[in-house]
């Protein structure tokens, strides 16, 4: 069939897939239609029943609310009283300790039995049923405690991961004189039998004379005069959730997200969270992600010959962390809609299901003449665009489409050839350029370079090496070959100079090379950081090369800066290669340009002669190493250059 396809033209193709699609609206209609008066049926009598839902949910969740909001304010009253009980102990006990200090100032005890005197009557007093007071100093040295007195625990965590002993501490150091402070914080005491955390408030005071910090702290549950109170109520709310009957045979309960029943009215106490329906959907771990919506599921009872649908209004409890679900089995309430729904959906069946394949089989049809190779000949040409030519269309017919591609991969293919030679025929004119440039800068810069050598020699030799001018004479010689040897670099570009590999250490040649550029006027403002980490930096390489590289590197860095910045020289170690990395705050590059950064005569600067790059490339290929460079616009550039440890012998 898709043959045949093929050979037709596009007029007929569009013949034989539209049409169809015009005869099978006339089915779907007929489906809408009957669709529409089911549901306007189904929704007058449905409606009602789900608002009774949605109604009982609010009205369990306004009855949680009640006793939430009741014995909160209860317990914020007791909290209060508790933290000023705790907030008076530390004041006494901070009183004791100046006492007991004036007595050690005026001559009359030891510094140490003053602190005896205090750790005694501290121990022996009790804050409600295990609370106790403490004094340690501001580096977490317990001074005093019940049980664990001379231990550190300033890097101790409570149970949320939280450093609740360094809070203290730095809180103490920067309160004002006679400032009391507080935390609360989660704390769960194994030795107590607790299989949960308790919250713990601890009330604590900075003493500055013996550097202590004298703590007060209790679990607030312990402040409640009766907590059976409380769980009397709770008792009595979940009584009058359980007694509300949803139609026939629904009911109210009540979980928190683990899925554990808080409420219900047989099963109390259960997880149910693994629980799934007749399908195998787990929905009660979909409610418990949701935590709030509708939910339908099958649910067969024991006894039952098959699962009848149930629907459930959920909604969320957030300060119980409760869910609270109100369900009931539709055919209590939806019996009449069934009714109508199965009348119109028998009647419809046979033609919604017809319908539907035949307009699945022609949009496939569809898609597969007419979308994908206008889809295909679109990122074909994307490619071309984005300059990659030898990407071709693929052609797969005789219709216009296959002809249009046929021409269009001629029309590359000129392109093609056309690019390669222009490309060929302007590297042919850089290198021409190239050499004419290299000669006569050879001519005119050689000539003076000799003149300043043969002088720098000349001081070299009468000056004495501990005179302090010899090092700048030196540096001047220095520096005047290696002007020399970039020249001849410059001549050497085209047949690719052979380096002289020898044992150089890598970070000798980069403080070198550093101070060197620290005063070179694109540096001024640049702040040059050193983060030397391989441990052995001695490789084969040329230094002079090497140099030369990060020189460009280091010169490119300080003129993409000129406001000031830094630039990061990093070393360090992986696997066979030494890594030295450059790293600066500039301007950046544009992804345009970084694409063509390492070509011969190819800048982004107004004086630039854009051959730093293509030679520095050069030389750490030389040096069988690589060179990546990365960079972002307004976020900086960082050059990576790997160098091998041993040199593979060519």
């Amino acid at each position: 069939m898709f043959k045949f396809f093929n050979k037709l033209k596009i007029r007929w193709k569009m013949m034989v897939v539209v049409l169809p699609l015009v005869l099978v609206p006339i089915f779907v209609v007929g489906t809408v239609i009957g669709w529409i008066a089911y549901d306007q049926a189904y929704r007058g009598i449905t409606q009602t029943s789900k608002d009774d839902l949605d109604h009982l949910a609010d009205f369990t969740i306004d009855l949680l609310d009640s006793h939430h909001q009741q014995f909160q304010a209860y317990q914020a009253d007791k909290k209060a009283a508790f933290k000023e009980d705790l907030e008076t102990l530390v004041i006494l006990t901070c009183s004791m300790l100046k006492a007991q200090q004036q007595q050690v100032q005026a001559g009359k005890i030891e510094l140490e039995s003053a602190q005896d005197a205090v750790r005694r009557a501290m121990k022996i007093v009790q804050v409600g049923e295990t609370g106790y007071l403490y004094a340690m100093n501001t580096k977490g040295d317990l001074a005093v405690h019940i049980a664990r007195e001379g231990e550190n625990v300033y890097d101790m965590q409570d149970e949320n991961g939280r450093y609740f002993i360094r809070t203290m501490c730095k809180a103490a150091l920067r309160s004002d004189p006679g400032e009391i402070l507080t935390i609360i914080y989660p704390w769960r005491n194994e030795v107590l039998g607790d299989k949960h955390p308790r919250r713990k408030i601890v009330v604590y005071k900075y003493c500055e004379e013996w550097d202590w910090i004298l703590a007060a702290g209790g679990y607030l549950d312990e402040t409640y005069e009766d907590p059976a109170d409380e769980q009397k109520a709770l008792t009595e709310l979940k009584a009058k959730i359980k007694a509300k009957k949803v139609g026939q045979t629904g009911y109210i309960y009540c979980m928190d997200r683990k899925g554990n029943l808080t409420v219900h009215p047989e099963a109390e106490g259960k997880n149910i969270y693994a629980s799934r329906d007749s399908n195998g959907t787990p929905f009660i771990q979909i409610m418990c992600r949701k935590r709030v919506g509708w939910i339908r599921y099958p649910w067969q009872n024991p006894g039952e010959a098959e699962p009848r649908r149930k629907i459930v209004r959920y909604l969320y409890y957030e300060p119980w962390d409760w869910i609270v679900a109100v369900g009931s089995y539709e055919e209590e309430f939806y019996h009449e809609a069934n009714l109508i729904k199965g009348r119109i959906l028998s009647s419809l069946a046979f033609i919604s299901v017809a319908a539907g394949l035949i307009s699945i089989a022609l949009l496939f049809l569809a898609a597969k003449i007419l979308s994908n190779p206008i889809q295909h000949m679109i990122e074909v040409i994307r490619d071309i665009k984005a300059g990659h030519f030898k990407r071709q269309m693929q052609v797969d017919s005789h219709d216009e489409l296959g002809e249009l591609a046929t021409t269009f991969n001629r029309l590359t293919r000129v392109l093609r050839r056309n690019r390669e030679l222009e490309s060929n025929l302007a590297q042919q004119g850089k290198m021409a350029s190239l050499g004419i440039l290299s000669s006569g800068v050879a001519h005119e810069i050689n000539n003076p370079l000799g003149v300043i050598m043969g002088y720098a020699g000349y001081l070299e030799n009468k000056l004495d090496p501990e005179d302090p001018n010899f090092t700048y004479i030196h540096e001047i010689k220095r520096e005047s070959k290696r002007c020399k040897k970039i020249v001849q670099d410059l001549l050497n570009y085209a047949r690719t100079p052979q380096p002289k590999f020898t044992e150089t250490n890598i970070h000798q040649l980069l403080d070198q090379i550093l101070d060197f550029a620290a005063n070179h006027t694109d540096l001024h403002g640049v702040e040059i950081i050193k983060e030397f980490q391989a441990p052995s930096a001695k490789i084969p390489v040329d230094g002079d090369q090497i140099r030369q590289v990060a020189i460009n590197i280091v010169l490119n860095a300080g003129a993409a800066m000129p406001d000031g910045g830094q630039l990061t020289v990093r070393t360090n170690l992986e696997e066979a290669f030494l890594t030295i990395l450059f790293i600066d705050t500039g301007c950046g590059i544009e992804e345009e340009n970084l694409e063509r950064i390492f070509e011969p005569f190819y800048t982004t600067r107004e004086r630039g002669t854009g051959l730093g790059l293509a030679i520095t490339r050069q030389i750490i290929e030389q040096h069988q190493g690589s060179i990546h460079m990365e960079s972002e616009p307004g976020q900086g550039t960082r050059v990576t250059i790997r160098l091998p440890l041993v040199r593979e012998e060519i």
